[in-house]
């Protein structure tokens, strides 16, 4: 009887596996952005850039700037770039002083799936 079974539960192994496994890449995972992280800019940049491996809900996603004393930086609202739905802008408010700066992201993907992150540059 339980050499009987084993196929049948290899065969529910093997589906199980193959319909959740493209859950788990169905995330927008940041793949490059604008200051870069760890990079040191010599001039303030006039907005973050975050690019997505998916696309995002731009009325879900955004992102905070804190400066070298954990103080929030203003910064308009996030907008996604209508020309390439993975692109995500964040104007700054102002030109960001000599510091550290803590970029702190969250998007919402197209299919509903939620990521954050957060990542570092500094201006001098």
């Amino acid at each position: 009887m339980i050499s009987q079974r084993l196929p049948l539960q290899r065969a529910f192994l093997f589906i199980a596996v193959v319909v959740t496994t493209p859950a788990v890449w169905a995330h927008a995972h940041l793949t490059h952005q604008y200051p870069a992280a760890n990079a040191a800019m010599s001039t303030s940049p006039q907005a973050l850039t975050l690019n997505f491996s998916e696309g995002i809900e731009p009325g879900f996603s955004g992102a905070t700037l804190s400066g070298p004393n954990q103080e929030k930086i203003k910064t308009h609202p996030a907008k996604r770039n209508e020309q390439d739905k993975t692109q995500m802008i964040i104007p700054l408010g102002e030109p960001l002083k000599p510091g550290s700066y803590t970029v702190e992201w969250h998007v919402v993907s197209v299919d509903g799936h939620k990521t954050k992150g957060q990542y570092v540059f500094s201006v001098q």
